[in-house]
């Protein structure tokens, strides 16, 4: 019995959407304000999903704070202790942005400064539908890397973006922290 063509194509087709299922990985988020999880895209983006789990695995997100919460736009987090000290990082990596994942609400996308190559360990979750972050829309045109998205827990991402906020009198870099902390107790990655 001979095996068509079409029929082959389509075992393959379901084998490679079962491997890149079985590749996803899933990053737990146990906040203050209750646990977030991040489902990651190692297919579209895989150098910030490795660099992103090596942060996880390293433990460094353990204790940050959400240190920049603009309830129309976005909340940060990935690089500051409650006393706002930054956390040591490795070096930034490349841009993954243009890889078709887009910033909309529930995205997970990487922080990054001018230099559209300066990505390192600071991550933000988008609450509403940013655009404007994207490649081609961006000022710079660069845009922003998404590389996952809120599957649980978008509730929570809610309450944060809600909390009150003020400029840190301590530091005015911190236009828009939180005035009682929330913090990431741990992150893990899920089996």
């Amino acid at each position: 019995m001979r095996t068509s063509p079409l029929l082959l194509a389509a075992a393959g087709a379901v084998l490679s959407l079962a491997c890149s299922f079985a590749q996803a990985q899933v990053v737990k988020l146990s906040t203050t304000a209750g646990d977030i999880k991040i489902q990651l895209d190692p297919e579209k983006a895989p150098k910030t999903v490795a660099n992103f789990l090596a942060y996880v695995k390293a433990g460094h997100y353990n204790g940050v704070i959400f240190h920049r919460v603009i309830g129309d736009f976005m909340v940060q987090t990935g690089g500051y202790t409650p006393d706002l000290k930054q956390r040591p990082t490795k070096p930034p990596i490349p841009l993954e942005a243009g890889n078709g994942l887009m910033n909309i609400r529930g995205s997970v996308a990487m922080a990054r400064t001018n230099d559209p190559n300066s990505a390192t360990s600071q991550f933000f979750i988008n609450v509403v539908d940013n655009p404007g972050l994207d490649p081609g829309f961006a000022p710079d045109g660069r845009g922003y890397a998404v590389f996952g998205y809120v599957t649980e827990g978008m509730e929570v991402v809610d309450k944060i973006r809600a909390v009150p906020t003020s400029p840190s009198p301590k530091n005015p870099a911190f236009q828009n922290l939180p005035n009682t902390p929330v913090l990431i107790n741990k992150a893990t990655v899920e089996k």
